[in-house]
């Protein structure tokens, strides 16, 4: 099940929204400082190109830098790749096969607009691994 709804999700969103995490990837990548968020937005763009089955977790490791890192990574990308999932949710809950879509690409805009000091696991792992 989780597979058709991946390749569900794949045509109708995840294809474009992983294409914006890339391109922010990209961006950040170019500039040396800005590699650490660049590494994370490919790691969250390959969850929204594939999210059913995967879960975003908190770091229990995660501190300071962390929290600094989400600010500024908010003001660089974060708030226009939320804006992405905020348009795509809403275009998605327009019919009624694409409301359960929607309400998941709603669920990805914290993981957008913070995602340093999480990481992306599976669903069937125990809960001790996460």
């Amino acid at each position: 099940m989780k597979t058709i709804l991946n390749i569900i999700w794949l045509v109708l969103s995840g294809f474009w929204l992983f294409l914006g995490y890339a391109l922010a990837g990209v961006i950040m990548c170019i500039l040396i400082v800005t590699i650490p968020w660049g590494i994370a937005s490919f790691r969250i763009g390959v969850y929204a190109l594939w999210p059913f089955g995967y879960t975003a977790a908190e770091r229990q490791d995660a501190g300071a830098a962390s929290c600094l890192g989400n600010g500024i990574w908010l003001l660089l990308a974060g708030w226009w790749l939320a804006l992405g999932h905020i348009v795509t949710g809403i275009a998605l809950c327009v019919t009624i096969i694409g409301i359960p879509f929607g309400i998941a690409n709603f669920k990805l805009i914290p993981v957008s607009l913070l995602p340093l000091g999480r990481e992306i696991v599976r669903t069937d792992q125990p809960f001790a691994a996460r």
